[in-house]
């Protein structure tokens, strides 16, 4: 299949237009959630959102989209608040309830998937696509609920810019000057969940949390400002999913979410090799360039001293 085809079959044109929204949006929020050490909470919230979808399924009967989407934020508000609670009221550290969390949501959400599969009504095709994504499957009504909220979440990021800063750097003076801290971090936490939960008929509950991070952590190489680094995280959000999208409409049988992931991942070890001052190779330049000024002035110190 070549370019001109994939760009003019308007089923490829939604996918690509909602998955480079999806992408743009979850760089954005996943930049806090890095800055905040939370990279975790993305893997645990993705995979908190199948019991959703499996109940939202068991519930209505159908697999509508706003349902599934409406059961997977329920889901992941109450892994959060699990989450808090656990951390909080006991001595388990917020890794350890993060992991605790991950793998009792997913287990539950793997018995209700055999479940259904298993029921007089069982079937289930389509369910077991949000374990790994299935762009494909996305209609126009779909893409139009990801586009949306992936626009009022970027919205949102702009808007509260600068208590997410205080937040994610220092909680304290955030406290001290009278910000709602706990208040904002729940937020925060809602924020995440959303755009988990409208990525995984895209990405997938498993693969959801590289793209919440790796545009993020891809954007921290290549610059020290805040408000840049969101930038261009969400750019390379966007060209993950666009790259994705295009790659899996021109091989058949290649999955789009996991090529979104590894879109992401390509543009990070760019980043870690050549972004212009913390990458691999630029840090290299510089040891070789402070190596031969020493050995420089080490010469100049030798003649001297012969002199």
């Amino acid at each position: 299949m070549n370019w001109i085809s994939v760009f003019a079959d308007p089923n490829t044109q939604w996918i690509l237009f909602g998955s480079m929204l999806l992408g743009l949006s979850s760089g954005v929020i996943g930049c806090f959630a890095y800055l905040r050490k939370q990279s975790l909470m993305g893997d645990a919230l993705s995979h908190a959102a199948l019991p959703g979808v499996c109940l939202a399924y068991m519930v209505t009967g159908t697999k509508s989209i706003f349902f599934f989407l409406l059961g997977a934020i329920l889901a992941g508000i109450l892994a959060t608040v699990s989450i808090s609670y656990i951390t909080r009221n006991t001595r388990i550290k917020q890794d350890s309830a993060l992991g605790i969390i991950l793998t009792v949501f997913f287990g539950v959400g793997i018995v209700l998937l055999t479940q259904i599969q298993h029921s007089h009504s069982g079937n289930q095709s389509g369910l077991d696509k949000f374990l790994f994504g299935h762009a494909a499957s996305m209609i126009q009504q779909d893409v139009y609920t990801i586009a949306g909220i992936s626009v009022v979440l970027v919205a949102l990021c702009i808007l509260f810019f600068k208590e997410f800063k205080l937040l994610s750097f220092d909680q304290g003076f955030a406290k001290g000057i009278g910000l709602p801290t706990i208040l904002l971090d729940q937020f925060m936490m809602l924020l995440m969940v959303t755009a988990v939960v409208i990525g995984i008929q895209a990405v997938g509950v498993v693969l959801m949390a590289a793209l919440l991070i790796t545009p993020a952590v891809a954007a921290r190489y290549w610059t020290e400002k805040l408000h840049v680094m969101v930038l261009v995280a969400g750019i390379f959000g966007a060209i993950s999913g666009f790259v994705g999208t295009i790659a899996s409409s021109m091989v058949n049988n290649l999955p789009t979410g996991p090529l979104i992931v590894l879109a992401a991942t390509v543009l990070f070890i760019i980043s870690v090799l050549f972004a212009p001052n913390r990458g691999i190779v630029a840090k290299a330049k510089l040891r070789g360039s402070v190596k031969s000024d020493f050995k420089t002035v080490a010469h100049q110190g030798v003649k001297e001293k012969s002199l």
